[in-house]
Order: structure tokens, then C-alpha cells, then sequence
């Protein structure tokens, strides 16, 4: 048989999950209460290190980069965890109970700046708390996307149910990158105080704690009676030949190096290019309209599948970065440029997730094993890590090379540029790269309804583990 084959076979939405409103609304809790704590760490633990903590640019580049290397790779340790677990509340469900108390803590302590003199042993500090906030979060993050094919498995449901947690995690961004910055500045009278960061991620870390649980009282796993722990060697197996999820794997990490590398330069930007660092908070505050893109997704992927829906959230980010480019300076053009490529970054969250999703029903159709834990761990919480190390790590480098001097109030010409190129044409050129990638997914995405419609009918005939 030609497992490639396409064939036009629709699966039967009427004899799949319905999902309840309050449910879905619950789920968007988990990546609300996620990126609420993670999205301060993405976007402003490099400006913290370096502003606040007293580190250099390269050490604090560094520290993203290895850190972010080691904790990568616990994704597909999490993955195996979570396909060998096996509770009466589901696989995915407890790690949100067991996790949230590890997940706020680490955060706290990475923004809680100790009193230790000696420079290495807080660049030590820094990195282990780091990592093990980094760990922390891939035991909340590989569950929210492991527990959805759990939750529904009609596609359409899942669409629905995938833009209310993006929509959640949008507003947990928005909430992070926006307020965290004014009110560690208020609690501390500056936004280098230590003790105004320690507050306010504080704060914060308390509301994320509440929303894990909340989300675990309510959520609901399908079919845990016949849920069944797999071996590490099944995990794997369940990826090989699994093409659309190597693909998935590929442009995820593109777009996670392409995003990070601009929300980490992005208050070096306004500080030193601008000269008016007010703006960070308010053009973080303003990519709050990315929800608008992920709301337009469950429509746009009826009409243009998700390679397409994707091709073109990829068109708005390169044309939002070229706008910021060349407007650099004039924030009227620069704030519609900037919307424009929020647009389209805030929706790529939401498809690579449904990506990844149908990776594992064509792993479990191409193998027979279907491991969702191991597949979505490293296909969002891995791309999602590496990306993010690569992100930092890469603009500190570049940046450091232009001459940037760490404590200085004015920045030379050329440490000025490598900032504007950081923040702008670096991102863009990601962004085209990963347009290679997405295309090829198109193969594999038209065959959706023969997967689905097969695996309807092995598993009942019980041919599926």
C-alpha cells in the first residue's frame, strides 16, 4: 500500500467530541497562566541580567544560549513521561496540579536577584535557576498541547479549542510584556530595581499558580480507560517517517528564532535607538491585536488549510518587519508596522500547534503508536526552547560585535545598527526561511481526512494501540 497516497475521505464530525464552552475556556487558562510567566522571561531576561542583575551582554548571552540548549532537551524526556503516565484524572491532565507549585517558584527566584558580590557565582545562580524554571515550564507547556488530541478528536473542535488557548496565551503575553515593566518600575521607582522586579513577577507568579489549578479542576481527558503507557523505543518509533512532524519541528524552531531574536532587542531598541523606552510597553501592549489573527484562524484554515493559513501569517510578519525597517524612527508608520507583524506572529503560534497536533494522528497512522507526549513535546516545547535559545543568544552576539558597553547611557553608530538590524532584518530573514518548510507540509496536510477516516476504523477494530 502507498501510504502517501492522497485520497479525499472525510472523517465524520458528528461522531467525535464536543468540547463544552466552559471547558474550552479553562483549557485557554494553562497557556494563559504559561505565557504569563514565561513570556517575562523571553522578552526581558536578557534586559534584566544585563540592567538590572549587573551582568555583561556576553555572559548573559551565554547563559540564554547554553541554558536554553540543556532545558531543550528535556522536552522529549517530558514527552516519554507524559505517554507513561497513567492516572484516573488522563496522561496529560495531573501535570497541571503537580507542576504549577515548581513552575511559580523557579520564575520568582530567577527575578529575585540575591545578595551575592561575586560576579561568577551569580552568573551561576542565574543560569541553574533558569534552567530549572525552563524545565519547569515544559512540565506545564508539553501537556497543554499533548492533552488536546486527548480532549476532541474532531478537527474543527480542536481548531476551536486551540484558538481559545492561543487567545488565552496571547493574553497572558500581553499582560507579561506590557504591565511588567511599568510596575516594576512603580514598585521599585525604576526599572532597574531590584526589588520592584522581585514584586511584580511575584505578583504575577501567584495569579499563575491559581489558573494551572483552576484549569486542572475542570479539564477532562477522552477515553483514559484505554489510555496505555508505551515504551521510550515506541516513542520514538511513532516519529519515524513522520514527515509532516519533522517538518513542523523544522519551521517551528525558524519562527521561535525569527520571534524571540525581536521581542529580546526589542527594549534595547527603544532605550538606545529611540531614546524613550516608554515605547517597549506600549507597542507590547499594542500586539494585544494578534488576537484578531488567531480568532480568524479556525476560518482562514477551512478556506486556506494550514500550509496556506500559515504562508500567509509568515507574508504579514516579513511585511510588518520590512515596514519596521524602513520606518524606523517615525512611530506613526512604525506602530502599523508593527501590527501588521504581530498579526501575523501571533497567529503562527496557533497553527504550528494545530501542526504538530495532526503529526501525531499521522504518526499513529503511519505506525501504529500514538505518542502524543513524546511527538508535541518536542514539536511545540522543544521548537519553542531552541528557538528561544538561538534567538537570544545570536542578536546578544551580533550586538556585542557592533560595540554595544553595557551600562553606557549613549551607544556607539555602530553598536546603534546592529541593534536596528537585530531587531528588524534579522527576524525577517528567519521568517523567509521558514516559508521552505511550511510549503512542503501541503503534501501531507491534504491527506488529513484519509488519516482521520483510517483510524477511525482501526480503532475500532482495536488494530491501534
Amino acid at each position: 500500500m502507498d501510504t502517501t497516497r492522497e485520497l479525499n475521505i472525510a472523517p465524520d464530525p458528528h461522531d467525535a467530541h464536543q468540547m463544552p464552552l466552559h471547558r474550552k475556556v479553562t483549557y485557554s487558562f494553562t497557556d494563559l497562566s504559561g505565557n504569563l510567566l514565561y513570556c517575562i522571561i523571553s522578552t526581558y531576561a536578557l534586559y534584566y541580567f544585563t540592567e538590572v542583575y549587573g551582568m555583561s551582554m556576553v555572559v548573559a548571552g551565554v547563559i540564554l544560549l547554553v541554558a536554553r540548549f540543556f532545558d531543550a532537551f528535556d522536552a522529549p524526556i517530558w514527552g516519554v513521561i507524559i505517554d507513561h503516565t497513567h492516572t484516573r484524572w488522563g496522561q496529560s491532565r495531573p501535570w497541571f496540579l503537580w507542576m504549577a507549585v515548581p513552575f511559580s517558584l523557579f520564575v520568582f527566584l530567577l527575578f529575585c536577584s540575591p545578595p551575592i558580590g561575586d560576579q561568577t557565582a551569580r552568573a551561576w545562580y542565574a543560569g541553574i535557576i533558569y534552567v530549572l524554571a525552563g524545565i519547569s515550564y515544559t512540565g506545564i507547556s508539553a501537556p497543554i498541547t499533548s492533552v488536546l488530541p486527548n480532549l476532541t478528536s474532531n478537527p474543527d473542535e480542536r481548531n476551536v479549542a486551540s484558538t481559545f488557548r492561543m487567545v488565552g496565551g496571547n493574553i497572558g503575553n500581553f499582560l507579561a510584556v506590557t504591565f511588567i515593566l511599568p510596575l516594576a518600575t512603580r514598585f521599585g521607582g525604576s526599572s532597574t530595581s531590584e526589588g520592584g522586579w522581585r514584586i511584580a513577577v511575584g505578583l504575577y507568579c501567584l495569579v499563575a499558580l491559581v489558573l494551572l489549578i483552576v484549569a486542572f479542576l475542570d479539564m477532562r481527558e477522552q477515553n483514559i480507560e484505554r489510555t496505555k503507557s508505551i515504551t521510550i523505543r515506541e516513542s520514538i518509533k511513532a516519529a519515524k517517517r513522520n514527515w509532516p512532524w519533522v517538518l513542523v519541528v523544522v519551521a517551528n524552531v525558524l519562527f521561535w528564532i525569527g520571534f524571540t531574536a525581536r521581542t529580546s532587542m526589542l527594549p534595547y531598541y527603544f532605550r538606545y535607538n529611540i531614546g524613550d523606552e516608554n515605547w517597549t510597553s506600549i507597542l507590547n501592549g499594542i500586539s494585544i491585536i494578534q488576537v484578531l489573527g488567531m480568532i480568524a484562524v479556525p476560518f482562514l484554515a477551512k478556506r486556506l488549510h494550514l500550509w496556506g493559513t500559515t504562508l500567509l501569517a509568515l507574508g504579514f510578519a516579513c511585511a510588518g518587519q520590512l515596514g519596521l525597517a524602513f520606518f524606523g524612527g517615525n512611530i506613526a508608520p512604525m506602530i502599523v508596522s508593527w501590527c501588521i507583524a504581530c498579526l501575523g506572529t501571533g497567529t503562527l503560534c496557533s497553527l504550528f500547534v494545530l501542526m504538530v497536533t495532526y503529526s501525531v494522528d499521522f504518526g499513529e497512522w503511519r505506525n501504529g503508536i500514538r505518542a502524543a507526549g513524546f511527538l508535541t513535546a518536542i514539536g511545540s516545547s522543544f521548537c519553542i526552547k531552541m528557538g528561544a535559545g538561538i534567538g537570544a543568544f545570536l542578536p546578544s552576539t551580533i550586538v556585542k560585535a557592533g560595540g554595544f558597553a553595557e551600562g553606557a547611557s549613549v551607544q556607539s553608530a555602530s553598536a546603534l545598527n546592529s541593534i536596528q538590524f537585530t531587531f528588524t532584518w534579522f527576524p525577517l530573514i528567519v521568517f523567509v526561511i521558514c516559508m521552505v518548510p511550511v510549503y512542503m507540509f501541503k503534501k501531507y496536510e491534504r491527506m488529513e481526512g484519509t488519516v482521520l477516516s483510517q483510524l477511525k476504523a482501526r480503532r475500532a477494530e482495536g488494530k491501534v494501540q
